[in-house]
């Protein structure tokens, strides 16, 4: 094997204070910091000294980004850069990969494609913006990558709310065994004085205690929902929500071709809708949904699906509406509307919103983040939502608050149904 740390340092100088953190790590870490703190070019320089140094056999190491396109437009160039001297050294562009002398690879990875990272084994892992990634991406497929060698992981990002960063981070500080850092702009004196001054001038208050100042109470910044969230948990709308016997349970998909499928479960009772549950998942077909419906205990009312369900399936002939239909299922298919009419009718609806905490938690953590697009080049928002890994809740959402405003459902054809029938 051909060592090869020792030239580390002639490829990636680390600042003081990065050296500093790089000498503080432990197996687990989670590192807030303010913009431009140098966070991608200390996540590319921890990857290259572990790799450098792994003795481990054919070590594996990974660089994950909110976006595929975001980790090559931002990542590539610094870890070409950082490698491109070392021994045996060898990078392929299209799967954005850097080979090592001593057999150890890195390679750059999108959590919008969470599936290309199943049945990876890993020796460390930098999961960068954290708080843009679906949490299950952490829970499900790295953390298990993690465990046979027992790799190492490196949580880094800005705040975006009380979400699955702030839970990791607030875990961590309570965990020995992890490293917890929080690093705001006024305190590490990294950027002048004058230019952050200046920054502040130009910002919201919001804005710049997110981006500059770590602040994880800070609105997000374009949500669309999140003001209305934070006011259900502020008055106790969020919390132990029982499923009622008796009173019909009715789910709004949002069906997913290449993202996930996402179903939402309520009730209503009385002037209150209550969300009493909520599910998704990805890879799986429509009988896999079925099923999971089936193994619960409720008695259902509508299934609401958005307007393209009466599509044709490519290869089958069949639309999603004649297959759920197959497999007992009733759905209600929606008229097709704008999207923005939707967004508006979830606003009326969510102060009518019971959720249980525990079972609707994924769904809740997105529709926190659900956020209107950045226009970098404007420096603006554009008036669309940012299609991301929170867009699937949020559009199941959305169509459970059209389906709830239809006052009469979509005439379909008369099957015998039974859902508890479902094998």
């Amino acid at each position: 094997m051909i060592a090869i740390h020792e030239t580390i340092r002639c490829a990636y100088e680390p600042r003081a204070y990065q050296l500093d953190l790089h000498r503080a790590l432990k197996r687990f870490n989670v590192l807030v910091a303010h913009r431009r703190f140098g966070k991608t070019v200390f996540a590319v320089g921890q990857l290259v000294r572990k790799a450098g140094r792994c003795e481990l056999e054919a070590p594996r190491f990974a660089y994950i980004a909110p976006y595929y396109r975001q980790a090559k437009a931002v990542v590539w160039d610094y870890l070409k850069r950082y490698t491109a001297n070392l021994p045996g050294a060898t990078h392929h562009e299209t799967e954005l990969r850097c080979d090592l002398g001593n057999g150890a690879r890195i390679t750059l990875y999108g959590a919008d494609d969470p599936d290309s990272l199943r049945g990876l084994y890993l020796d460390g892992v930098v999961l960068d913006e954290y708080a843009q990634m679906r949490p299950r991406v952490w829970s499900e497929v790295i953390r298990p990558a993690l465990a046979d060698r027992q790799g190492w992981a490196v949580f880094i990002g800005t705040p975006m709310g009380r979400n699955a960063f702030y839970e990791l981070y607030e875990r961590a500080k309570a965990d020995p065994a992890w490293l917890a850092r929080l690093h705001r702009a006024s305190e590490t004196g990294i950027i002048d004085t004058a230019e952050l001054a200046a920054a502040r001038a130009e910002m919201s208050e919001e804005e710049y205690a997110q981006e500059f100042e770590c602040s994880f109470d800070a609105a997000i910044l374009g949500a669309y929902y999140g003001p209305l969230i934070a006011a259900a948990e502020a008055e106790g709308r969020i919390g132990p929500v029982p499923w009622q016997p008796g009173v019909p349970v009715h789910t709004a998909w949002d069906l997913g071709v290449n993202d996930a499928t996402a179903i939402w479960f309520c009730q209503r009772v009385a002037a209150e809708v209550r969300l009493i549950d909520y599910y998704e998942a990805s890879g799986v077909g429509l009988d896999h949904y079925a099923k999971v419906l089936q193994q619960k205990p409720y008695a259902y009312g509508d299934h609401i699906l958005p307007h393209d369900a009466r599509v044709q399936e490519l290869g089958g002939g069949r639309t999603r509406v004649e297959t759920l239909q197959s497999l007992g299922l009733r759905p209600r298919v929606l008229p097709l509307h704008e999207r923005m009419d939707g967004i508006n009718e979830v606003r009326k609806l969510l102060p009518r919103c019971w959720f249980d905490a525990e079972k609707c938690k994924p769904g809740l953590e997105a529709l926190r983040t659900y956020r209107r697009e950045w226009d970098e080049r404007r420096k603006c928002f554009h008036d669309r939502p940012l299609h991301d890994w929170s867009s699937d809740a949020a559009d199941a959402l959305r169509y459970l608050a059209m389906g709830l405003r239809e006052a009469r459902d979509e005439k379909l054809p008369r099957i015998r149904y039974d859902d508890r029938g479902i094998v």
